[in-house]
C-alpha cells in the first residue's frame, strides 16, 4: 500500500532540487562520504531502535486486522527526530559530534524499514499462523482436505531458522538488474520517489521546521501512550472498556459500527490514502451492514442452525470464501495486468535487441542500455550511484549460496514440501522478481502476496492430498518472502539514488536490517502469542488472514466441494466485481476511475469488521480538514502526529502484554448493556 505525500512527487523531487541552486547542488555533491563513513554505530542502533519498536506495531496491526499502512515515510521522520535529538543533547553537554547527513537518514531509514517489513511480510498473520491447530479447528475438523496432519504449531527456532534461509535469498537475486533498473530503465518507485523527496526536505528545510515537527511528534506520541495506558484501566474482560464503546447504539455496536478509540487506527488512517479508507468503509458496509444480516435470515435453509457461529459451514464460512473471492479477484487482474504491461514495456523500451544486450552487459558489467541525454542533476546522481558498485558475482554466489541452503534445510523444517519443489521456485524466482519489481516500479503496487498466492494453489493441487496443505502454505512463504524483499530492495536503491547515498551502504543496512528483522519479528509474535487469544474470531487479535490463506489452501486440495451451501455462486458474484471494478478504474479514465474502490482493501472487514474502518476514516477526515484549513502546515505536519499517534499506543502494547504475562489484569471492566 503506497503512502501518499505529495500530489506528484516527482514534481516534488525537482522542485527541491531546483530550490537549492546551481552551487547548492555542487556543495551537496562534494560532501558527499564514501559508503563506509556513510554506516555509522549511531545510525546501526538507532536503526535497530526503530525497526525492532515498529516491529511490534507493524505485528499489532498484523494479527488485529492485517491491514499494515506503508511506514516508510514515518520510518525517515522517526530516524531524523531521533539523530537529531541525540545529536543536540550530546552538543549541549559539550560533545562534538559528527554532522547528521541525508545519507545517514537514508540507512537508517532503509535498515529500519527492513526490519519491520519481516514483522509485516513474514506470514506471522498468514501463512505461518494458518499451519496452527486452532485455524485448523476454525476451518472445520470435519472440512474434506482440511487434514489433522496438517498442523505445524509456531515455534521461535522453525520460524527464525525459516526467515533466515528464505529472505536472505531475495536480497540477492536482483542485485545484476540494480543499474538496468534505476539508471537505464528509470522506473519511478513512486514511494521510494516520496521518501526521498521527504529525506532531503529534512535536510534542507532548515532548524525551524524541524524543531517543529520533532514537537509534533513528541506531543501526540506522549498523547497516545498515555491515552492507551488510561483506556487498559476500564479493559478488566472481554467486551469492556473504551474499545467496546457503543457510538452508534447498541444494534450498531453488534454489527461492528463503533469507534473504538484507537490511536493507532487513526494514525494509520491518516497516513494511507482517502481511497483505501473509504474502500474499508465501504466493505464493513456491505458486509456487516448488509450481507452477513441477509445471511443470517437465511438460517436454518441454507445451513444448519444448530452449527457454532464459527463452523466453516455455517455464516463464518460465507465471511471467508467472499473475503477470499475479493481478494483473488482483484489479485489475478492485477497480476495480469501488470504481467502483460511489464512485457510490453520492456519489449517496447528494449526490444528482442536490446534485451540479448543487457544480458551481455551483465556479463560484462557495461556502462548501459540508455543514451539518451539527461538533465546535469540526474548526471550526477546517476555517476554517484555507479561510483560504488556491488559486484555481480556477489549476487550470483549469494544467491546460489543461499538457494542451497534453503534447499537443504526447508524440506527439513516442512516435510510435506519435497526438495524438487524447492529447486522448481528458486528456478522461477529471478524471473517472478524482476516482474514484480519492475511493476512495483510503474505502479508502485508489490504483487507479492499474489505470486504466492499462485504458488500456494499450485502446491496445494500437485502435492500428496496428507501433505498438500502445509506444503501450499510453506511454499506460498517461500516465493512470497524472495519476491518481496527483492521488491523493497530495489524500491529502496531508488532512495539511494535520488539521495546521493552510496548503493553499497544501503546493501549493507539491509543486510542488518533483515538479519534483525528475522529476530525481532518471531519474538514480537511470540510477545502477543504468549500474552493475548491470537487467532480468536471474536477477539482483539482475530488474525484474519490465517484463516484465508488455510481455506484458500483447502480449496486448492478439494475445490468448490469445501464452500458452503450457495456460496460458490455468490463468490462468482464477488469474484466478478473485483474485476470489473478494476475493468472500469482502467477503462474510465481519471474521472470515473478515482471514484472506484480498492477490493483487495474491501475485503479486509469481511472478517475484521466495521470498527476500525471508522477509526481511519477518522485519521482521513483529519487530513482532510487540515488540508483545507492550511495545506502547507498539514503537508509538513501529517507524518509527525500520524507518527506518534501510531508510536505512542503501539508502544503500549508493550507493557500491556508484560502485565498480562504477569496475570495482572485491570482493575475496572466498563460495559453498556440495554436497559
Amino acid at each position: 500500500m503506497a503512502t501518499e505525500i505529495a500530489k506528484d512527487p516527482i514534481d516534488a523531487h525537482r522542485t527541491a532540487t531546483e530550490r537549492g541552486g546551481d552551487s547548492g547542488r555542487n556543495s551537496r555533491w562534494k560532501r558527499v562520504q564514501p559508503w563506509t563513513r556513510q554506516l555509522t554505530i549511531r545510525g546501526v542502533t538507532a536503526s535497530i531502535i526503530i525497526g525492532s519498536v515498529y516491529s511490534v506495531i507493524a505485528m499489532k496491526l498484523n494479527l488485529t486486522t492485517g491491514l499494515v499502512p506503508n511506514l516508510n515515510v514515518s520510518a525517515a521522520l522517526l530516524a531524523f527526530i531521533f539523530v537529531r535529538t541525540w545529536t543536540k543533547t550530546l552538543q549541549k553537554a559539550g560533545f562534538v559530534t559528527k554532522p547528521f547527513t541525508r545519507q545517514e537518514n537514508t540507512m537508517i531509514q532503509t535498515c529500519a524499514v527492513a526490519c519491520y517489513s519481516i514483522s509485516v511480510g513474514g506470514g506471522f498473520a498468514s501463512y505461518l499462523l494458518g499451519m496452527n491447530r486452532k485455524t485448523y479447528e476454525l476451518s472445520g475438523v470435519n472440512t474434506e482436505g482440511n487434514s489433522s496432519y496438517s498442523v505445524k504449531e509456531p515455534g521461535l527456532g522453525w520460524m527464525t531458522g525459516f526467515l533466515f534461509v528464505v529472505c536472505f535469498v531475495g536480497l540477492f537475486v536482483l542485485i545484476p538488474l540494480r543499474k538496468v533498473m534505476i539508471v537505464d530503465l528509470q522506473l519511478t518507485y513512486p514511494s521510494g520517489l516520496a521518501t526521498a523527496v521527504l529525506i532531503n526536505g529534512f535536510h534542507t528545510q532548515g532548524d525551524e521546521m524541524a524543531k517543529k515537527q520533532v514537537k509534533g511528534f513528541m506531543k501526540y506520541f506522549s498523547f497516545s501512550f498515555l491515552w492507551a495506558l488510561f483506556k487498559w484501566f476500564f479493559s478488566g474482560k472481554d467486551k469492556c472498556g473504551f474499545s467496546e464503546f457503543p457510538t452508534f447504539g447498541l444494534k450498531a455496536w453488534k454489527q461492528t459500527f463503533f469507534f473504538d478509540f484507537d490511536a493507532t487506527f487513526v494514525g494509520a488512517g491518516m497516513i494511507c490514502s482517502h481511497l483505501v479508507n473509504l474502500s474499508l468503509l465501504l466493505g464493513a458496509v456491505l458486509s456487516y451492514g448488509l450481507m452477513w444480516p441477509l445471511l443470517d435470515r437465511v438460517k436454518g435453509r441454507w445451513y444448519a442452525e444448530s452449527l457454532e457461529e464459527s463452523d466453516m459451514k455455517s455464516l463464518y464460512g460465507y465471511k471467508v470464501f467472499l473475503s477470499v473471492a475479493l481478494i483473488l479477484g482483484d489479485g489475478l487482474y492485477n497480476f495480469v495486468k501488470i504481467l502483460v504491461s511489464t512485457i510490453v514495456s520492456v519489449h517496447h523500451r528494449m526490444g528482442i535487441t536490446h534485451i540479448i544486450m543487457l544480458l551481455l552487459l551483465l556479463l560484462l558489467e557495461g556502462t548501459g542500455l540508455d543514451d539518451n541525454e539527461k538533465p546535469a542533476t540526474e548526471e550526477k546522481q546517476d555517476e554517484m550511484f555507479l561510483r560504488e558498485t556491488i559486484p555481480l558475482w556477489l549476487g550470483l554466489v549469494g544467491y546460489l549460496a543461499f538457494a542451497t541452503v534453503s534447499t537443504i534445510a526447508i524440506p527439513q523444517m516442512f516435510p510435506q514440501l519435497k526438495w524438487y519443489f524447492v529447486i522448481t521456485a528458486y528456478i522461477l524466482a529471478p524471473s517472478l522478481a524482476f516482474c514484480n519489481a519492475y511493476g512495483a516500479g510503474l505502479t508502485d503496487i508489490n504483487m507479492a502476496y499474489n505470486y504466492g498466492k499462485v504458488a500456494l494453489f499450485i502446491l496445494a493441487a500437485i502435492s500428496p492430498k496428507h501433505d498438500a496443505l502445509i506444503a501450499g502454505l510453506a511454499g506460498c512463504g517461500l516465493i512470497k518472502s524472495v519476491v518481496s524483499v527483492a521488491c523493497i530492495l530495489m524500491q529502496d536503491f531508488k532512495t539511494a539514488h535520488l539521495t546521493s547515498t552510496s548503493p553499497r551502504a544501503m546493501f549493507v543496512s539491509q543486510l542488518i536490517g533483515t538479519a534483525v528483522g528475522c529476530v525481532t519479528a518471531p519474538l514480537s509474535f511470540f510477545l502477543f502469542y504468549k500474552a493475548f487469544d491470537v487467532g480468536n474470531p471474536n477477539g482483539e487479535f482475530k488474525a484474519p488472514y490465517a484463516l484465508i490463506y488455510r481455506n484458500m489452501a483447502i480449496l486448492g486440495v478439494e475445490g468448490v466441494s469445501a464452500l458452503p451451501k450457495h456460496c460458490l455462486q455468490i463468490c462468482y458474484g464477488f469474484f466478478g466485481f473485483a474485476i470489473g471494478v478494476n475493468l472500469v478504474k482502467d477503462v474510465g479514465g481519471g474521472r470515473v476511475g478515482k471514484w472506484m474502490p480498492l477490493p483487495m482493501v474491501m475485503a479486509v472487514p469481511f472478517l475484521v469488521g466495521g470498527y476500525f474502518a471508522i477509526d481511519m476514516c477518522l485519521g482521513s477526515l483529519i487530513v482532510f480538514v487540515w488540508g483545507k484549513l492550511n495545506r502547507e502546515k498539514a503537508e509538513m505536519m501529517v507524518p509527525a502526529v500520524a507518527s506518534g499517534l501510531i508510536c505512542g499506543e503501539g508502544l503500549w502494547t508493550l507493557p500491556a502484554a508484560v502485565l498480562a504475562l504477569a496475570k495482572i489484569n485491570p482493575p475496572i471492566c466498563m460495559k453498556f448493556v440495554p436497559s
